[in-house]
C-alpha cells in the first residue's frame, strides 16, 4: 500500500495559451530528478503541454511526440527526457530501463504514464488533462510526496484551487 501523501491542484484551461501558462509555471519549478506523468485522451493536449514545458525549460528547436521512438532527449536548463509509452507494454517499458531516467539528473516527462503506473516512482507529479470542449480542458495536477506536493501547494497559493 502506498502511504505517500498527495496534494492536488485543479486548473481550468480555456485556451492553448492557458495550458501553456501552466506548463511554463511547472517548467520554472523544475529541478533535477523531476518526474512528471502526463495522461489524457488522444487530442487532449499532452504533446502541446510537453512542447510548452520544453520551451520554458530552455529547449531549442522542435519538440515532437516520441510516439514511435519512445524516448527523445533534449538539452535545456536541465536535460529533458520526453517519453511516450502509448505503444509499449508494461513489460517492454520495464526492459527499457526507464528507472535510469527516473532517478537521473534530468526531468522526465512521460506521456500515457498510466500504462506504466507500476514503474513510475512513488514520488512524482501527475497531470491529467480532460477535454471539456473544443478549447476547454480541466487539468488536474497531483503531487505524490515531496517535493511534488510543494509544487501543487505553490500552484494553489498562486492561482487558488479550482482556477
Amino acid at each position: 500500500m502506498n502511504n505517500i501523501a498527495e496534494t492536488v491542484f485543479t486548473y481550468r484551461s480555456y485556451s492553448l495559451e492557458d495550458t501553456q501558462q501552466l506548463a511554463a509555471e511547472l517548467a520554472a519549478s523544475a529541478e533535477p530528478g523531476m518526474v512528471i506523468g502526463l495522461d489524457g485522451d488522444l487530442g487532449a493536449g499532452k504533446t502541446a503541454f510537453s512542447q510548452s514545458f520544453a520551451r520554458h525549460l530552455g529547449v531549442q528547436g522542435i519538440v515532437s511526440s516520441p510516439t514511435f521512438t519512445i524516448i527523445k532527449e533534449y538539452e535545456g536548463r536541465l536535460p529533458l527526457y520526453h517519453m511516450d509509452v502509448y505503444r509499449i507494454s508494461l513489460q517492454e517499458a520495464d526492459e527499457l530501463g526507464l528507472d535510469e531516467y527516473f532517478y537521473g539528473q534530468g526531468v522526465c516527462l512521460v506521456e500515457w504514464s498510466r500504462i506504466i503506473a507500476d514503474l513510475m516512482p512513488p514520488r512524482h507529479l501527475h497531470i491529467a488533462i480532460e477535454t471539456c470542449g473544443p478549447e476547454e480542458r480541466l487539468i488536474t495536477v497531483t503531487g505524490s510526496g515531496e517535493p511534488y506536493g510543494g509544487v501543487c501547494r505553490a500552484l494553489n497559493q498562486k492561482w487558488g484551487n479550482g482556477r
